[in-house]
């Protein structure tokens, strides 16, 4: 069951980072859609999103 489907959430803010936090390793890489368990449409969409608050700067690319 996906995430977001379950929470019926269409859209995926780029601003709230504590939710796409979760979704990233330890090592700030995107975890793949096994680990994750969403589904393609959101898991594209939570890519976008992530990618997105790291050009911005409210995600870090990697950590140390």
């Amino acid at each position: 069951p996906c995430y977001f489907c379950q929470r019926n959430i269409q859209q995926i803010d780029f601003k709230n980072t504590k939710l796409l936090e979760k979704f990233t390793s330890g090592l700030a890489k995107i975890r793949p859609k096994k680990r994750t368990g969403v589904c393609s449409s959101h898991q594209r969409k939570l890519a976008k999103a992530i990618k997105r608050a790291r050009f911005l700067g409210l995600l870090p690319y990697v950590t140390k």
